[in-house]
């Protein structure tokens, strides 16, 4: 069995509301990043579906014994009352949004009546990548929700949803993990920490087990402490300096627009008519001397193709340019 750590209140609350009958039809889940909205949006989903398909699963959390069948078609993405929205996936490229297209993608859920159940379930992980479009579109089906639908709207930052969504939907608020369940989520997963490492994750995470893993690998402990020492005494002899130094020189800065560049560079002609704007500090590293970045907006067949060839040679001032001095730019611009 698959067991949710944290937020037991919000799961019993959830459950209770599920089985009296008057459960409302749409939830957003709200919280910090990184603290398992979304484990727990498809946890709950998984248990619900569950215990209204039967066998009816025992206890107050959210596990569901591994060989439930609602499981099994859950895992393969077959059951017929249930979908998730979330950003598409392409050659390894997540999307910024969650499009209209995948909204609408639902009317066959919606229009038709449950499978093996009573209920269906929708997640949306997280509400707050929905376009405008999208946006809209999900707003007409919770303003007239089929009978017996959940939706559960992961979100990081509910002002930022349209004030209609919040509106015909409950909030369930979720708080950050205490530390005990951060040390626990932390050694469940596949990296090992010493007990330094661990007090230093636990820190830097703040009650969220995603911020914390972005850190993992990166030596924190041996930085805190090299700060520490660097703030008390000021490291007179800079040995707490060169060891700080030593720790970070292996983690390589990622360029800013090299990779954009490398991408455009075969096929300059399509980049006539299209101003891209630089960042102000690379405008001003790369632009100084004459024909240099001219961000002029128009119709006009001459401006675009000046707009072009002023590109082309912003281009390769750049990759003339010494390396200091791309990564001088780079680091103002961010």
């Amino acid at each position: 069995m698959t067991t949710l750590i944290g937020h037991d209140g919000q799961a019993r609350l959830l459950i209770a509301a599920a089985a009296s009958g008057r459960m409302h039809h749409g939830w957003i889940l709200s919280g910090p990043r990184g603290i398992g909205k979304g484990s727990f949006a498809r946890a709950l989903a998984l248990r619900l579906l569950a215990d209204a398909a039967g066998p009816k699963v025992e206890g107050e959390g959210l596990a569901v014994p591994e060989d439930h069948r609602v499981r099994h078609l859950i895992d393969a993405g077959a059951h017929p009352d249930y979908a998730q929205l979330a950003p598409l996936e392409k050659d390894g490229v997540t999307a910024r949004n969650i499009s209209v297209d995948q909204v609408r993608g639902l009317g066959r859920l919606l229009q038709s009546a449950p499978s093996l159940s009573t209920r269906r379930i929708v997640v949306i992980d997280s509400a707050d990548d929905l376009e405008r479009g999208a946006a809209n579109a999900l707003l007409k089906t919770l303003e007239e929700p089929p009978a017996d639908m959940l939706f559960l709207l992961v979100s990081h930052a509910p002002g930022r949803l349209l004030p209609t969504i919040r509106s015909r939907c409950r909030t369930l608020r979720f708080d950050p993990l205490d530390d005990a369940a951060m040390r626990t989520v932390l050694r469940a997963g596949e990296q090992e920490f010493s007990a330094q490492e661990m007090d230093a994750l636990v820190r830097a995470g703040e009650g969220s087990p995603g911020k914390a893993l972005r850190y993992a690998g990166l030596n924190l402990a041996e930085i805190e402490a090299a700060l520490a020492s660097i703030a008390t005494d000021g490291d007179p002899g800079n040995r707490h300096r060169l060891l700080l130094a030593k720790t970070l020189a292996p983690r390589q800065p990622v360029p800013v627009m090299k990779p954009f560049w490398n991408a455009r560079r075969p096929s300059w002609p399509r980049l006539r008519g299209t101003v891209v704007v630089p960042p102000l500090a690379w405008r001003s590293t790369i632009g100084r001397k004459r024909g240099g970045w001219r961000a002029e907006r128009s119709s006009c067949r001459s401006t675009r193709r000046r707009s072009s060839l002023n590109w082309r040679a912003m281009s390769r001032r750049w990759h003339r340019a010494p390396p200091e001095k791309r990564l001088c730019a780079q680091a103002n611009s961010r």
